[in-house]
């Protein structure tokens, strides 16, 4: 993955370019030292003029008003799209879409150096050189002062559920929550001066920029996950895409794209000077950043590339997809009318979503996709099954069947689709299960045909906040189990379809577990537990006979995954992991399990027998006693049995 940029033959700007702003997913906003806000189609390559500033206006932050589904109602009620632009003259101005100054207020003692609209719509926070940091409501009353400090307040950032801001404090990153008399987090964070915040409301992480020349990733608590190595220059810019899978830097001629766990996919040398300030594309495809030199940059991603089995699909340009059969060599190029959103590849079927269509393609025919046209373009997430795919725009999430039929619209009360990412949303044949954001302890399941809730009406709800959930792919309705990992990092498994106060309803598997994905085509799950790859051959087996459990898991203990790895994908018996550094491993399971499954699947119970006999594994063996108690085949069951040495 890596960005192709676009410069202009000329600067449009007479002056250092300060700040940037999405109006829409074609059209940008830019605004520098001289004193003029311009309009930028991306669409005609035309700019024009949106007004000019007063002569001693300086711009230092622009920021429009979010464009999320909770925030529609309020935007109707301030009338169409405001944005905030904070000046050197301690004053920020509320800006109509047409450029009229609705209103300019007297903030701050010295310049404002930082105005954000929060994640809701209904507040936005400005910062200082003066050291203190204003709440305003959205029509630009003082509603607190949230923090007086001694030192200018450089960059902010609203914690997601817009309860909390992020500010930079010399050397140091500061969390103050809104509520009075709350403590504020407070850690060291750079050596030198920090420039630069940002926040992401998806995967709950920090990342921040300074005059140490380093860019570093934290978690909400202030623990580092990732620091840079020292750049040649200071970093002045870095921004977070909306889906929080990666973010970008901007230095002195240099313009990075990261992946969120901090590794660099690709660096670019732009004659630009500094870029002062970078901002995403609602669709999380472009980047838009102001430049030293007059300039607006404009970044795209591509050579975005997803694997299933023998087929690769490479994201070539804004339009374009090349798919190659590895096994016989034979090239596809998939040409579109509109700019690609999101791609995934799962299943033997590609889904292409577009600003307008989603494409349906089906490995077996490259020529004629089934197509669709979509409410709006704003995709920010796709989840594949064997049988349906969902996915979710800033309206609501939806599920479609291969043939490009809708299947149902789950809802639930509150519901914030801009916070659903890979971890928290996971789709079967016959289910979908969704974390939710407000209340992190809840999860809602859904029948996926009828959208209702399963299997009594009410989502479930654990004891502790849920990190990661991953629905079984593989057998009957009635056994769909959730895997799920919750804030302890304990791996637990829930019987979806039980009623809720059944005795074995939910079951735990493991602790200090991460990242978990189960196989495609067979129920085993695979987890990260401290470097160690663990299998767990037949994870249902908890809730037949617990003893069995440590016998059916195996573990691989590699050196090679090291810090902070991931599991990408678990076909057939092999396994993907990405490592922090951005390097793919991979490892091959047994495939004599899956084989098991398939047997017991089908009731072939003599050649499960056959099969574990000549294998002769005593983890096999327990598997097929598990499987054969849980079907009631009590022949099978005691030569399984009898073959651990637990004939009692």
């Amino acid at each position: 993955m890596r960005f192709k940029t676009y410069l202009g033959k000329e600067p449009r700007h007479a002056d250092l370019v300060s700040c940037v702003a999405w109006h829409t997913t074609d059209e940008v906003l830019s605004c520098g030292d001289d004193h003029e806000v311009l309009v930028w189609n991306l669409v005609t390559n035309e700019t024009t003029k949106l007004l000019t500033l007063a002569n001693d206006l300086f711009p230092t932050d622009m920021h429009i008003f979010p464009r999320t589904s909770s925030a529609s109602g309020i935007k109707k009620q301030i009338g169409g799209d405001m944005f905030i632009i904070t000046t050197t003259d301690g004053k920020f101005h509320l800006i109509n879409r047409t450029g009229r100054i609705e209103k300019s207020v007297e903030a701050h003692r010295g310049a404002v150096l930082a105005g954000r609209w929060s994640h809701d719509g209904t507040a936005f926070v400005t910062a200082g050189e003066d050291g203190q940091i204003k709440i305003w409501s959205r029509s630009g009353m003082l509603r607190s002062t949230l923090a007086s400090n001694s030192f200018p307040i450089y960059s902010i950032a609203w914690g997601p559920n817009s309860d909390q801001v992020l500010h930079t404090l010399n050397h140091q990153l500061v969390i103050k929550p809104l509520q009075p008399n709350s403590k504020p987090l407070q850690w060291k964070a750079h050596e030198g001066l920090i420039l630069k915040v940002a926040w992401n409301p998806s995967n709950n992480l920090i990342i921040s920029g300074g005059e140490d020349c380093k860019y570093k990733v934290w978690d909400s608590y202030g623990r580092i996950l990732y620091s840079s190595h020292t750049n040649d220059y200071p970093i002045t810019s870095l921004a977070w895409s909306p889906n929080g899978e990666m973010f970008c830097i901007g230095s002195f001629n240099s313009l990075r794209l990261c992946d969120q766990t901090g590794w660099s996919h690709s660096l670019d040398k732009p004659e630009t000077q500094s870029i002062f300030c970078l901002e995403w594309s609602s669709d999380g495809t472009q980047v838009a950043g102001s430049c030293g030199n007059g300039h607006v940059i404009f970044a795209h991603v591509v050579e975005r590339r997803l694997e299933w089995k023998h087929f690769e699909a490479t994201v070539r340009g804004r339009k374009t997809i090349a798919v190659q059969n590895v096994s016989n060599d034979l090239m596809e190029n998939l040409d579109f009318r509109d700019n690609i959103i999101k791609v995934s590849f799962e299943y033997n079927h590609l889904i292409v979503v577009t600003s307008t269509q989603c494409y349906i393609y089906s490995t077996k025919n490259w020529n004629t996709p089934l197509i669709f046209d979509l409410k709006e373009g704003n995709v920010s997430l796709v989840v594949q099954a064997e049988k349906h795919f969902l996915f979710v725009d800033g309206q609501g999430l939806y599920i479609y069947n291969y043939e490009g039929r809708p299947v149902s619209t789950p809802k639930w009360p509150g519901m914030r689709t801009d916070y659903l990412n890979e971890s928290t949303v996971t789709l079967s044949n016959d289910s979908v299960a969704i974390r939710n954001k407000g209340d992190e302890k809840v999860v809602h399941i859904f029948d996926v045909v009828t959208g209702k809730y399963i299997p009594d009406g009410k989502p479930f709800a654990h004891k502790m906040e849920v990190l990661e959930v991953a629905l079984d792919q593989c057998g009957p309705a009635s056994s769909r189990r959730l895997a799920f990992v919750d804030k302890n990092r304990d791996l637990h498994l829930l019987n979806i379809r039980v009623s809720p106060n059944a005795a074995k309803r939910i079951m735990k598997l493991g602790v200090m577990m991460h990242s978990i994905k189960w196989n495609d085509n067979s129920n085993m799950l695979s987890a990260l537990q401290d470097g160690k790859l663990i299998i767990f051959y037949y994870p249902a087996v908890v809730f037949i006979d617990k003893n069995l459990l440590s016998l059916t898991v195996m573990q691989k203990d590699d050196s090679d995954f090291g810090k902070n790895p991931k599991i990408v994908s678990f076909v057939g018996n092999h396994i993907s992991i990405r490592r922090a550094d951005g390097s793919l491993v991979s490892s091959a399971v047994s495939p004599y399990p899956s084989v098991l499954h398939g047997y017991v699947s089908s009731h072939r119970w003599d050649d499960a027998v056959r099969l574990c006999r000549y294998i002769k594994d005593e983890a096999l063996w327990a598997c097929l006693a598990g499987m054969s108690i849980s079907s009631k085949d009590l022949k099978t069951a005691e030569i399984a049995y009898a073959a651990i040495k637990e004939v009692n």
